[in-house]
């Protein structure tokens, strides 16, 4: 009998494990996603929850009394607050700035929740075992826990349910063996306790059944309250979280809340983007477009008759997805992922070229802002150097490059480490007034930067079907007054020391946004 008592409170432990751990790694990536910063946000929500679970350890020192009721408790508590973690989150975010207060509140309650459970069953099993087999046992169990619990968040979790639908799972989990640990010990429970936990079970139930049936609801509802425009679709992919909004007639593109572009002037950022490129290159029969899922930049470069071959390599399957089938995006980018000059390739970029042995003459660099670990990567001299490596010695490349006013340090930044990985550079800029003032920067393995602009400013763009560029506008483009900063202090930016996105959060058109 006490062994089976003992085996019912390792297998509650188990569940506690593995639901907590999956909690914080839910927190981690929504804290990534609304905060910014990823290696900032997975520590400091990790290293909080550890410290919750040292502070939980020392509060369950006050209960002296019903121990196994108490642990049971927190079983039902923890099961609420795993299960809505991320759904209170997308449902709070349209109501507070500070988004944050949200998550690490989540982080710090699942972490006290935790850190009482382990000494409390602890106590409860101390009269079915030795100190040594106990402390051990029950340990282990929140261990093995915690690595099941990480093993489902990865391969199943995030990629096939989702951030919203994957706590329910796992809160799911941990409430039914709280259900199974309270009738195998129901006659250690106090009567007064058993009645209420017979009130609590089927409420809890009802409650978290009707928050998972309406998850997806209450998130958009959440969402809409946090744009000022209509919410049209949205999706939380295993890479970022998409959103599609309406004003009027147009369209905007979200990744992550950041604004990625506009149906009203989407052009004035991908004829820059691509056209100067393209022009300055002799013979573009291959291209490659790093990024650029929603199909727009494969539009510009198809105008360019002597192109033969365009590969997009895009690592979300989900937003290309939508810009090949979303009727808002197709009409965008005219159908151009139908064009059978076209390839496909869902890879993370650093990875396709890294294992590429393709080589082409034109490079189109467009990833979202470098305002995290993970984007700042691909703006490295580790990056560029592979782009090198796969470029035509007369071929040309450009990268999208923040902006060079409201992120000069970002963009001179990015600059310095296209020239640094071998690349002669011309820097460039528009006018969008979704964003407000844009930057990209060109890199050529031969042209020097006089060469390319000079050329630039000889190029004819009227058999081009655009909407905005010309050869005046050339001019404009590819001047730029003083900048504010000294060059000198600008670094270059490699994966080891990673610049860039500091350099991006502290401008001040990270602050505008």
């Amino acid at each position: 009998m006490k062994e089976n008592k003992s085996r019912v409170l390792k297998l509650a432990l188990f569940a506690t494990g593995l639901s907590g751990i999956v909690a914080e790694y839910i927190l981690s990536t929504l804290a990534t996603y609304f905060l910014g910063d990823s290696v900032f946000q997975w520590t400091m929500i990790l290293s909080i929850m550890l410290f919750a679970m040292g502070l939980g350890a020392r509060l369950s020192m006050n209960f002296k009394t019903q121990i196994l009721e108490k642990f049971l408790i927190a079983e039902f508590v923890l099961t609420l607050l795993t299960s809505t973690a991320a759904l209170g989150t997308y449902f709070f975010m349209g109501f507070t700035e500070h988004i944050g207060i949200i998550i690490y509140g989540f982080s710090i309650s699942i972490g006290l929740l935790i850190g009482m459970e382990i000494p409390l069953v602890t106590r409860v099993n101390e009269e079915n075992e030795s100190l040594r087999t106990n402390i051990a046992g029950v340990l282990e169990n929140d261990y093995y826990g915690s690595l099941i619990g990480g093993l489902f968040f990865v391969f199943v979790g995030l990629p096939y349910l989702g951030l919203t639908h994957t706590p329910f799972v796992l809160g799911g989990i941990n409430f039914m063996v709280a259900i199974f640990l309270f009738i195998k010990l129901r006659k250690h429970i106090d009567r007064k306790y058993q009645i209420a936990f017979s009130i609590t079970i089927p409420v809890l139930f009802a409650v978290i059944s009707f928050l998972s049936y309406n998850a997806n609801e209450i998130v958009l509802y959440g969402e809409q309250k946090r744009y000022n425009d209509k919410v049209v679709f949205s999706k939380q992919t295993r890479y970022q979280k998409i959103t599609i909004t309406q004003w009027q007639e147009n369209y905007w593109l979200y990744l992550n809340s950041s604004k990625q572009l506009c149906t009203f002037d989407e052009w004035l950022y991908h004829e820059p983007l691509v056209h100067p490129v393209m022009s300055l290159t002799k013979d573009p029969r291959s291209v490659l477009i790093l990024g650029a899922g929603d199909g727009c930049a494969i539009r510009e470069v198809l105008k360019h008759e002597g192109v033969q071959k365009v590969t997009l390599v895009d690592i979300d399957p989900e937003m290309t997805k939508i810009g090949k089938t979303n009727e808002i995006f197709v009409k965008m980018n005219d159908s151009s992922y139908y064009d059978p000059k076209v390839t496909v390739v869902n890879q993370d970029a650093f990875q396709f070229l890294e294992n590429s042995n393709e080589f082409y003459d034109v490079m189109i660099l467009d990833f979202p802002d470098p305002k995290s670990i993970d984007l700042n990567r691909v703006y490295t001299r580790e990056f560029y150097t592979l782009c090198n490596k796969r470029l035509r010695p007369l071929g040309h490349i450009i990268t999208q490059a923040v902006s060079p006013y409201y992120t000069t340090k970002a963009f001179r930044s990015i600059e310095k480490t296209l020239g640094a990985s071998g690349f002669h550079t011309l820097p460039i800029h528009n006018h969008v007034y979704s964003f407000g003032e844009w930057g990209w920067v060109i890199g050529s393995k031969s042209e020097t930067s006089d060469y390319m602009k000079k050329q630039l400013l000889q190029t004819d763009f009227n058999h081009l079907d655009v909407q905005w560029i010309t050869n005046e506008s050339i001019n404009l483009m590819t001047s730029f007054g003083k900048d504010l900063i000294k060059a000198d202090s600008i670094e270059v930016n490699t994966i080891h020391n990673p610049v860039i996105y500091r350099y991006y959060l502290d401008g001040t058109w990270a602050r505008y946004l």
